[in-house]
């Protein structure tokens, strides 16, 4: 079986020596009750369910998967168990609003609890994960009714969410929905129509689902401009908000999937179920994007923590597993071979997972800050920027660390090598498990465009520009650091570069706009490499200055992956801006009838 320990001495030197989050807490209304100690204590017992109680149910849960029968779901074994301790440890009221029964901490802590859940079974986590997400968008658009009914029991964890959107026709493209909405007495609606894809749609855990769904009303606009919200629960409740009734909703089966087989990804079927409208007629797809959004950054994490579980138990694996000499010579004269961690290749293998997974940490960490500010700071300029900056960088969390986390956990099983294709290792499995994250709530592709699309380019660059600023800043403040050289002058050419090639994507864009959709995975992938380059260098420097106490190693390794990953993995950038300069030509050349040529007849 895979191990795991939580990288609490990494999360901490992010947080406290890089970002300083004693004094960002400080800051924020109820911060006083996020003091080191207490986050030191949550880090720590985190730390302690991730690994001694979701990790040994991951395997066992894969090769069980969930069982459908008579319309019910159950979880794979010891998975009901586990979400009870959960919700017994208070851990998913950790960062709801103290009025709907949270313990009103930032939002940051719970994410970073939510990388050592993602890291040790990725399956279960989406259980509860869905719900924080739900339990957002009714306290940003729902009713004082429906907080009251709903909100509380989905922030204690006693009821779980879900997000219904996508239907067998439409996928992404939501304007094409048919599930309908249809008036009914006492401000109720009747819903009727498919979805699917619904992961935690139903299961055994909680005693009652609650799921966002959408459908559109009988005299709604077409496409996207007619979509509305509603919550439509499993159980109607009763006067005294407990389940009673069951509802007009049920699953009609379980997806056969590649990976997160204990998760419960269900084909919803709403049969004239009573569910009540979330926020106005026809602005569904607005209030959704708020669970959208929550789940976007869910999803990114998801990566980093699946590529963190590969590094370390690839690590552990190269440092036991002999096969052949050193090429410099014999390097363990005591065994019968040398371990395969001395070898060049491994290396390069394992320190791309140790680079993408610190790297990926300090991104999340960033944006945590971020949403942290924007859903608890106060209202001014800090503020307006920081909804900026979590507008730019979510698609970049969400697309980037799923690229990644799915190449990291490729290396996994390479390192391993025909062992890592064996089940028993649990390798594989974290590829399979790896691959869906690039797809759920939104496609890499479909990132890359409301990254190039709507935040950057409908901003004018503006949005870009207060990101790149910072960079520019950090640069001109680090130029004469010698210590700092090998990073600041390849970062200072990248961020201008990243605002040569927006501008030049915009310039073609006006003549034709296939250009954006050519070019946004590219730019993308060009953005995640510069923005995780700042952040190591903002490592760097703290490593630097922190190098000769009793921790020196540390700092050492911190500035070692920082020169990996400059010298071997930015160096991506150079292909990623010679695709986007390329252009949408060669893309769009070969009509559609013309793809078959050579196999159709």
């Amino acid at each position: 079986m895979p191990s795991y320990q939580a990288p609490l001495r990494d999360m901490r030197f992010v947080m406290n020596e890089m970002f300083d989050y004693p004094s960002h807490y400080a800051a924020l209304p109820n911060g006083e009750e996020a003091s080191p100690d207490v986050v030191g204590a949550i880090l720590e017992e985190g730390a302690r369910f991730a690994r001694d109680v979701l990790l040994p149910l991951n395997q066992s849960g894969d090769e069980e998967g969930c069982l459908l029968e008579g319309g019910e779901v159950k979880a794979p074994r010891g998975f009901k168990e586990a979400y009870q301790q959960y919700v017994e440890g208070g851990w998913p009221s950790l960062a709801a609003d103290p009025e709907q029964g949270g313990q009103g901490l930032p939002p940051s802590l719970a994410m970073m609890l939510s990388e050592m859940i993602c890291a040790t079974n990725l399956a279960w986590g989406m259980y509860p994960g869905l719900s924080h997400g739900a339990a957002d968008a009714l306290r940003h658009h729902g009713t004082d009714a429906q907080k009251a009914t709903y909100l509380t029991k989905l922030v204690e964890g006693v009821w779980t969410g879900t997000m219904c959107l996508t239907e067998p026709h439409c996928g992404t493209d939501l304007g094409l929905i048919k599930t309908r909405a249809v008036p009914a007495e006492d401000d109720a609606y009747q819903i009727t129509g498919t979805k699917i894809f619904i992961s935690a749609g139903e299961h055994n855990l909680a005693e009652n689902i609650v799921h966002l769904v959408l459908a559109k009303l009988p005299d709604a606009p077409e496409g996207s401009k007619g979509i509305s919200l509603f919550v439509v629960p499993k159980f109607l409740p009763d006067a005294e908000g407990n389940p009673g009734q069951r509802n007009g909703v049920s699953c009609g089966s379980l997806e056969h999937k590649m990976g997160i087989h204990g998760n419960a990804t269900c084909v919803m079927n709403f049969d004239g179920a009573t569910g009540y409208l979330v926020g106005a007629p026809n602005k569904g797809l607005a209030c959704m994007f708020t669970m959208m959004n929550a789940a976007r950054l869910g999803v990114g994490i998801q990566g980093l923590g699946l590529m963190e579980a590969s590094f370390q138990n690839s690590l552990s694996y190269a440092r036991d597993r002999l096969q052949m000499r050193g090429l410099s010579g014999v390097q363990a004269p005591d065994k019968a071979a040398d371990p395969i961690i001395v070898h060049p290749d491994v290396r390069r293998m394992l320190l791309t997972q140790k680079a993408f997974a610190e790297g990926g940490r300090m991104l999340v960490l960033y944006t945590a800050q971020l949403l942290d500010v924007v859903e608890h700071g106060a209202a001014g300029e800090e503020k307006e920027r920081a909804e900026i900056l979590l507008g730019l960088l979510t698609p970049i969390v969400k697309a980037f660390l799923t690229e990644v986390g799915f190449e990291c956990t490729n290396e996994g099983v390479q390192i391993f090598g025909g062992h890592g294709f064996i089940k028993e290792w649990g390798m594989e499995q974290l590829v399979r498990d790896a691959r869906i994250t690039r797809l759920y709530e939104g496609t890499t592709g479909i990132q890359a465009l409301d990254l190039l699309g709507r935040k950057v380019l409908m901003s004018q660059g503006e949005s870009l520009k207060v990101f790149t600023k910072e960079i520019h800043k950090f640069c001109q403040a680090e130029a004469d650091n010698p210590a700092l050289k090998e990073f600041i002058e390849p970062l200072a050419k990248l961020n201008a570069q990243w605002g040569e090639l927006t501008m030049g994507i915009g310039m073609k864009a006006m003549q034709d706009r296939e250009e954006v959709g050519a070019a946004s995975v590219d730019y993308l992938m060009y953005s995640g490499y510069v923005a995780v380059a700042y952040l190591f260098a903002r490592a760097a420097k703290q490593a630097a200055s922190a190098q000769g106490g009793e921790d020196a190693a540390f700092y050492t390794a911190k500035l070692n992956t920082a020169r990996f990953y400059y010298q071997r993995l930015l160096p991506r950038t150079k292909a990623h801006a010679a695709m986007i300069q390329a252009g949408a030509g060669s893309l769009m050349a070969i009509s559609s009838e013309d793809f078959g040529l050579g196999f159709e007849s």
